[in-house]
Order: C-alpha cells, then sequence, then structure tokens
C-alpha cells in the first residue's frame, strides 16, 4: 500500500470520479486528498466502519468528498 494520500484517495474513488480527479492539476488533487484524511479522521461512524472493513469507510469517505464537491 502506497503512503502517498493522493493514491490512497484515487484507489478509494469510483472509476467515474477516478478518471475525473487524475485529470485535474496535482494541486487540487491534493486538496481533494486533505479533505479525504480529514473526513477519514474526523467521522466517528467511519471509524467504526473502518474496524469491519477499511477500504469501505475510505470509499465512503472519498464519496463524501466528492458530493460535497460536486455542491
Amino acid at each position: 500500500m502506497t503512503s502517498d494520500p493522493v493514491e490512497r484517495f484515487l484507489a478509494a474513488l469510483d472509476p467515474e470520479h477516478r478518471d475525473a480527479v487524475s485529470a485535474r492539476p496535482r494541486q487540487e488533487q491534493e486538496q481533494l486528498a486533505a479533505a479525504w484524511e480529514r473526513e477519514l479522521e474526523s467521522d466517528d461512524e467511519l471509524d467504526t466502519l473502518d474496524e469491519l472493513s477499511p477500504p469501505a469507510a475510505e470509499s465512503e469517505a472519498a464519496r463524501r468528498v466528492m458530493a460535497r464537491e460536486a455542491g
């Protein structure tokens, strides 16, 4: 597993969002990855899910970040 937050964030995204985010400038990718990490750290519900399935928690956090970003 990579330690690069952008790579981890991209891996957590669904394929459609992964392609769209990959096409963005690196700075925007880093900002989204930072928001994703904050989501993972701050949400107690995701902590519980993380204990059961870390990939599911990461995917849910990525979905939330992209939903907020979309507006």
